[in-house]
């Protein structure tokens, strides 16, 4: 078993990691504070490529598999957590979508201006009923000779308030439960608006807002897959971003960790360095400990999706075992720096207030253990 990253893959990760460090850290806090679109984020991305990851050429895409994404979210994520949540949502929930499930009409039509960042992709699917549980989706569309006509509102979208494109999912009502259906919605189109932005708790430079679809007239050709496939587009296209997720976490608990043990290593109490009392160095090293096993969890996950085995069981142990170590890292990083960690200029509240989503959105980590046993029970 050979767990040596390739040499593609080694260059992807130097150049993402000096991309983030150089570009991304430097003005993290800054994006949370103000609580704005990371746009200038967005367009160096696009000019890296990282933005048409997993997408061929031939739809300008960069090309590269899973684990390629799964790298480069990482030292994203190290960065700037909000970042990185904005390339879930524009790439592997929006992009992504259309290049596996599209026409070739529609993968000619919309992924060049999306990995080209010329354009914002989103992925809609959140309403007030239906979080966890999609099968109650509300949002309706019903045919209208060579139409659709949607309406409904969307709640929670990431990229919400500045996207161009977003991936829809409504019901077709004579289809009864088998009737969740995806559509691509452009800005633009007359019926569709962008509501409520929301006030996070962070994630705050990936901004999120309600999309609201009042007799919203949409093309037949704008449909994704058959009518009543919906379901299925969206199972595997959250398979494939729980991936991304778990990524993020990963990335959120290496800064944590980095920077708990560098402060442990220079903070003197009672004649030492506390990274010298068990009560620090220990529970240091377990995090430690924990995040190479998540690590080896993630790329497995990564590897069945390239290679065309199910997925879905490891992606959800994936997701629930790296987030869960994020907010458990970030809170033991805050107790390392002690009263300054509790501070709002300290590195460790950002990081602990970003965390936190990772366990909930994309299927909460309770939704990852009815998974998990489902397939352990089945």
């Amino acid at each position: 078993m050979d767990f040596t990253l390739s040499e593609e893959h080694k260059m992807l990760q130097t150049t993402v990691r000096d991309f983030a460090n150089d570009k991304l850290a430097p003005v993290a806090d800054e994006l949370d504070r103000k609580q704005e679109f990371a746009w200038d984020n967005f367009k160096m991305m696009a000019e890296m490529g990282l933005l048409g990851l997993g997408i061929p050429p031939e739809y300008g895409g960069s090309g590269g598999d899973e684990l390629s994404i799964v790298i480069a979210m990482e030292d994203i994520a190290r960065a700037c957590a909000s970042t990185a949540d904005i390339v879930d949502a524009h790439l592997c929930l929006c992009a992504a979508p259309i290049y596996r499930f599209g026409t070739e009409e529609q993968k000619q039509k919309f992924l060049p201006a999306l990995v080209k960042g010329e354009k914002v992709g989103a992925h809609a699917v959140t309403e007030s009923e239906a979080g966890s549980d999609v099968s109650r989706v509300q949002m309706t569309a019903v045919k209208d000779g060579d139409s659709y006509i949607l309406n409904g509102t969307k709640i929670f979208i990431t990229n919400g308030d500045v996207c161009d494109i977003v991936l829809v999912f409504a019901t077709i009502p004579e289809l009864g439960d088998r009737g969740m259906t995806a559509f691509i919605v452009e800005e633009g189109t007359p019926g569709y608006s962008k509501g409520k932005k929301y006030d996070k708790l962070g994630m705050r430079a990936a901004t999120n807002a309600d999309q609201v679809f009042e007799d919203c007239r949409i093309p037949v050709i704008n449909r994704i897959g058959e009518e009543g496939r919906g379901m299925r587009i969206f199972l595997e296209t959250i398979d494939h971003g729980r991936i991304g997720i778990a990524a993020q976490a990963l990335g959120i608990t290496k800064a944590a960790l980095d920077r708990a043990a560098d402060y442990a290593k220079q903070r003197q109490q009672f004649g030492a360095i506390i990274a010298s009392y068990q009560a620090i160095g220990w529970r240091l090293a377990d995090i430690f400990t924990e995040l190479e096993a998540a690590r080896l969890l993630l790329y497995q996950a990564a590897w069945l999706a390239d290679n065309g085995q199910p997925f879905r069981t490891q992606a959800a142990m994936a997701k629930v075992y790296a987030t869960e170590l994020a907010m458990r890292a970030t809170t033991l990083g805050i107790q390392v720096f002690g009263g300054y960690g509790y501070m709002m200029d300290s590195p460790m509240q950002r990081y602990f207030r970003d965390a936190k989503l990772t366990e909930i959105y994309e299927g909460t980590s309770e939704v990852q253990r009815m998974i998990i046993s489902g397939a352990l029970f089945r």
